[in-house]
């Protein structure tokens, strides 16, 4: 299934009917008076936030949506049908903005909660509505009120707990499908990962929290380079950071500079990121280069009380410690 995490579409809410002009006309009755009904309301366009979704790529294939109109008033005081309201399905974290003011429509972040994104029109009064002592035979009805229409865009943003960054290739994939049972396609080649990947890690009897691997991220990200900053997007609702980082190699600059320049690209994105508590694991600490490395370079983070955790994802080293550390901080953001 391809992911998709943004979706434009135009929707239409129904219009509502007309008033009805009508006089009571029967056998015996000599003096029917107006009797005209009212119009229904139009139906609304709803948007309805389900775990059954998990992208927006049907949105992008089915871009118009339109509720149906109410039905006219009729005679014998007979109001019309409301229209059927449109209800669409998208994922959890998906936030709905008016295309044209930017106005944020709806947040949805729990199962279930919903949006009404247009409202349908009201129903037009019919004549009867109109008769009084001075006015016995009014001719006249409303019209129904049109629906609300409106282009809107939608924006996923995956709800996780903790979000894993860091360079192309760094470990983050591997991490996540040690500590959880997501399952990422890994490589040795960049940008293995093209799509966020979710893993839920679970601690204690019955609890858990939920991790997110997002695409790898490359100095100017922000000005569009390798795959850009299309999906930082993910780790905003994040309470927590997971900075990867791979002293392995050769030519790797050291910790320090590559934890810069993530941090540089997520200022570049949005400020409010850098405010989020991050953690910095290097990995692949069962190669013998990262080994020789490791104490030269988690000195600047020392110096400044960033925590460091240096993890194999292969032999499970620092996996245990890692892990509890991340449910501390969970535990302590629910108050416990």
């Amino acid at each position: 299934m391809k992911f998709v995490d943004e979706a434009k579409i135009y929707i239409r809410a129904g219009n509502g009917g007309r008033g009805c002009v009508s006089f009571r006309r029967e056998k015996y009755i000599p003096r029917g008076g107006p009797d005209g009904g009212n119009g229904g309301k139009g139906g609304d366009v709803i948007l309805r936030a389900s775990e059954s979704r998990h992208t927006l790529l049907d949105l992008k294939f089915n871009q118009h949506w339109k509720a149906e109109s109410g039905g006219h008033g009729e005679g014998n005081n007979r109001t019309g049908r409301s229209g059927a309201d449109v209800e669409i399905i998208v994922p959890v974290g998906t936030i709905i903005r008016d295309e044209e003011t930017g106005t944020v429509l709806g947040d949805l972040t729990e199962e279930g909660q919903v949006c009404v994104a247009a409202r349908g029109g009201i129903g037009g009064k019919g004549n009867a509505h109109f008769k009084s002592s001075t006015r016995q035979a009014p001719r006249f009805a409303q019209g129904g009120v049109a629906g609300e229409n409106r282009t809107i865009t939608l924006e996923l943003k995956l709800l996780a707990d903790v979000g894993i960054i860091g360079f192309p290739n760094a470990g983050k994939s591997t991490l996540i499908s040690s500590v959880s049972a997501a399952r990422p396609k890994i490589a040795d080649y960049p940008f293995t990962t093209l799509i966020p990947n979710l893993g839920v890690v679970k601690y204690g009897d019955h609890e858990s929290f939920v991790i997110a691997d997002i695409p790898g991220l490359i100095e100017g990200a922000h000005r569009g380079t390798g795959l850009g900053i299309q999906f930082l997007r993910h780790v905003e609702r994040t309470s927590l950071l997971l900075h990867v980082i791979d002293i392995s190699r050769e030519d790797s600059s050291s910790a320090w500079q590559d934890f810069e320049t993530i941090n540089n690209e997520l200022e570049s994105f949005n400020a409010a990121m850098l405010e989020k508590p991050q953690i910095v694991v290097i990995s692949k600490m069962d190669l013998p280069s990262t080994a020789e490395k490791i104490d030269l370079e988690i000195k600047p983070f020392r110096k400044r009380d960033i925590p460091v955790f240096p993890i194999s994802a292969v032999t499970g080293k620092g996996l245990k410690e890692l892990t509890w550390r991340i449910v501390e901080h969970i535990e302590e953001r629910k108050g416990r």
